[in-house]
């Protein structure tokens, strides 16, 4: 296959991806204005409904803008040769082939988000900021990207280090080794993300003794869920939008609960919701979704392992020189239908585990307060309650609200 005919794969690839995007986004849109089912009529009145709408086209439309500028710019990027442009300003710096492929991939990673930080900007500050959701101060906002671009240039930039020492020490076999030390970080991250990365942006503290903490404690204990780290996070400090998850396992297992969460839902709502963390717990959902997430970087290393050595793939981006960094390029992007397939079907098995969760949250609580916390999550943050069912199969992570409420209500 020659260098040329690959370029325009890769091509084909990027144009194709947004054009079925922007199909499901379409059709997405067509059911924005259909009428509530009878079951969800209770989650908006009239007025909060119109506003509802009012947000889902804004962000429709919005997402059509940022689509196409991203879209263009790729393509530009590609047409004009960007890549070998930055590749030689990388050389410039050095000669070491590590040092090389860190400017690289840090220069297009900065360039990437100066761009896109005029659309976060203005979908924060104007229509986050019209419909009441947003909470972010100006400082905190750059503050946020400058914390991003550090971590992401210190852990970042010892991942691929490591992957491309490896690469240099131990060839074709280099896989085998950068899965290994992605999957111990991968772990030590699933442990203590919530230990060492969320204090770097939120303040969480631990749920105050009181009502809310006994009738937790008082449900852990029911189910034999050993749980001693409550902690309550300051998402206000951002949105209002509310929120709940779990973290980690073992000894490092907690609950975090947002604190706009608190201030939406009644206590038995909120013992519900996180009901429905234990059961993601119980269920072992986070240990199955940590090994689907190991597996699926060892078949894409494996795999990059086969491509990453053929001169072709720097050849189609126009660069004179072969290396590693050129070919990761061109591979993230032949491979990117395959990891859309694997996205799908994790997209899927989520959907499925929300099911289970809220089950066990119905079979060892109550339903009822489930399904009118769901609700008030929902209106809060103007939910879409009619989305397209090819939207939903594409891109929906849990399962839509009417069909978490038919499930509970069974």
């Amino acid at each position: 296959m020659s260098p040329q005919t690959i370029f325009f794969i890769i091509i084909a690839i990027l144009v194709i991806s947004f054009v079925i995007d922007q199909l499901l986004d379409y059709l997405n849109a067509q059911h924005f204005n259909d009428p509530l089912p009878a079951e969800l009529q209770d989650v908006f009145d009239e007025a909060e409904y119109q506003k509802s709408q009012r947000y889902k086209k804004e962000r429709y439309k919005f997402g059509i803008l940022t689509s196409a500028t991203s879209l263009i710019a790729t393509l530009l990027f590609f047409f004009f040769d960007g890549f070998a442009l930055v590749d030689e300003i990388a050389r410039s710096a050095s000669n070491n082939e590590i040092v090389i492929a860190l400017v690289f991939f840090g220069i297009i990673m900065i360039a990437s988000d100066i761009l896109s930080t005029p659309f976060s900007y203005y979908s924060t500050f104007v229509i986050e900021e019209k419909y009441g959701f947003n909470k972010t101060t100006r400082r905190t906002f750059f503050l946020d990207k400058l914390k991003g671009w550090l971590m992401g240039a210190i852990i970042g930039g010892i991942l691929l280090g490591a992957i491309i020492w490896f690469y240099q020490s131990t060839g074709q076999h280099f896989w085998l080794y950068a899965w290994g030390i992605i999957t111990v970080f991968t772990i030590f991250m699933n442990l203590f993300y919530a230990r060492l990365i969320v204090p770097l942006f939120n303040k969480q503290t631990p749920l105050e003794e009181g009502s809310l903490r006994s009738q937790i404690e008082k449900y852990a204990s029911k189910v034999g869920f050993t749980l001693d780290k409550i902690f309550v996070i300051d998402g206000s400090k951002r949105s209002t939008k509310a929120n709940a998850y779990f973290s980690g396992f073992g000894s490092e297992k907690r609950v975090t609960l947002y604190d706009t969460l608190i201030k939406d839902l009644n206590e038995e709502e909120i013992v519900a919701v996180l009901a429905h963390e234990v059961g993601h717990y119980k269920r072992n959902h986070i240990i199955i979704n940590l090994f689907a997430a190991i597996i699926t970087t060892g078949f894409t290393l494996w795999l990059l392992s086969l491509f990453i050595g053929n001169p072709m793939l720097s050849k189609a981006l126009n660069v004179s020189q072969p290396s590693f960094h050129i070919g990761l390029v061109a591979f993230g992007v032949l491979y990117s239908p395959i990891s859309g397939i694997t996205g799908l079907l994790m997209n899927y098995l989520s959907r499925k585990f929300e099911y289970q969760a809220d089950n066990f949250a119905k079979h060892t609580y109550a339903a009822p307060p489930l399904i009118s916390g769901l609700k008030k999550l929902s209106k809060n943050s103007l939910s879409n309650l009619t989305p397209h069912p090819l939207y939903v199969f594409a891109h929906y992570s849990h399962p839509t609200l009417l069909q978490r409420f038919r499930n509970l209500r069974k």
